[in-house]
């Protein structure tokens, strides 16, 4: 019934307990994980987990703190990993002038070429952006007919609404879980149902009561459960839509 739209299973934070954090995934009602990445060394892996368990699918791309590293040949191999039946989508790429202001022109060339493939293979993005709501979608809105995911939006409801305008879907993670989680709370209330999706960005962002600790799959369930109290509808009901969506924006027949 749940889906996890952004995971990092490649993590080495899980070499030697997968397949008890995936156990309890499933023990949890999650029935899909998409697990992403970021490098070289993640898309490797994620393509390696996806090919070895039928729920699991692949994201491929690079990180905007990676983006002067990245050299014309990644392009192409990134092309090839696109191809590849259970890659299906591109990211996390974006914008992050949180962690990297130096390399700001960088990170905007290697988005670019990332949307580019995106558009090319029919593939939605995966966004990362952290202080750059403003470049982020000024990037973006030189596009047409784009679609992928803000991924953990952390943006005000006002820049919400205009990435929705563009085309993609939000998704919330466990800081809509906090306790001081003002804004993503707020986001949560006014994204429509049919662009609204979940994720746990695990092993990173915990959410509450295990703010702090080491994230896993399982715990998409308390996102739900929360945006489901914010929404003042039932669990199931955000469970079953935010899962369909992603089916639908993956393009991935639902498990039997």
């Amino acid at each position: 019934m749940l889906v996890d739209t952004h995971v990092h299973l490649n993590s080495k934070k899980y070499k030697d307990n997968l397949p008890q954090v995936i156990s309890r995934a499933h023990e949890a009602g999650v029935e899909l994980m998409i697990v992403v990445g970021f490098d070289h060394e993640t898309n490797l892996r994620a393509i390696e987990l996806a090919e070895k368990y039928p729920f699991i699918y692949a994201t491929v791309g690079y990180h905007p703190t990676d983006a002067r590293h990245v050299k014309p040949r990644d392009y192409e191999i990134l092309s090839k990993q696109l191809k590849h039946e259970k890659v299906v989508g591109i990211g996390e790429c974006g914008l992050d002038f949180y962690w990297d202001k130096e390399y700001v022109d960088k990170q905007i060339e290697v988005f670019r070429k990332q949307i580019e493939l995106s558009i090319e293979f029919d593939k939605p993005l995966i966004i990362h952006m952290r202080d750059a709501s403003e470049a982020t979608y000024n990037v973006l809105s030189e596009y047409k007919n784009l679609k992928g995911i803000m991924h953990c939006y952390s943006g005000s409801p006002e820049m919400a609404k205009e990435f929705l305008k563009l085309g993609f879907h939000i998704s919330l993670g466990g800081p809509v879980t906090f306790l001081n989680g003002r804004v993503p709370k707020e986001v949560a209330k006014i994204v429509p149902i049919d662009k609204l999706l979940i994720e746990t960005d695990a092993p990173y962002l915990s959410p509450h009561p295990f703010r702090g600790k080491t994230n896993e799959p399982a715990r998409v369930k308390l996102v739900a459960e929360e945006i489901a109290r914010l929404r003042d509808v039932s669990y199931t009901s955000i469970a079953k839509t935010t899962a369909n969506n992603a089916y639908k924006l993956f393009n991935i027949k639902e498990m039997k």
